[in-house]
């Protein structure tokens, strides 16, 4: 994971090709908690944290709203009572791209960095 946290996000025009296999499988094994699921025909990196109540799933999704506007990439993410469901795609390609790994892995290391 530290190898994908290292790296910024690129600006992604529509004519970038998504990820191919071989890409992802050569990224997936830096974020292993993340799924990867298809909503609306277009894969994405899927994970669902757990919290001990509403507070902190509120606090952690702010977490991941600094960070996405930092780099500016932008997930879908569901707050509900302890448990936040981020979900990690690139719009412009209707896919995955390199970035979708570093963002998940940049969004398991502020889990890693969460107040208790």
């Amino acid at each position: 994971m530290e190898h994908l946290v290292g790296m910024k996000c690129v600006a992604c025009r529509g004519d970038e090709p998504p990820a191919t296999a071989a890409e992802i499988a050569q990224y997936q094994p830096f974020v292993p908690a993340w799924t990867i699921v298809e909503r609306e025909g277009i894969p994405r990196l899927e994970r669902v944290f757990k919290f001990k109540n509403f507070v902190q799933a509120v606090a952690f999704t702010n977490r991941v709203a600094e960070l996405a506007e930092q780099e500016g990439h932008h997930p879908a993410i569901l707050t509900e009572w302890g448990r936040v469901t981020v979900m990690w795609w690139t719009h412009k390609i209707k896919g995955l791209h390199r970035n979708d790994f570093i963002m998940a892995a940049k969004t398991d290391a502020l889990l890693d960095a969460q107040p208790a």
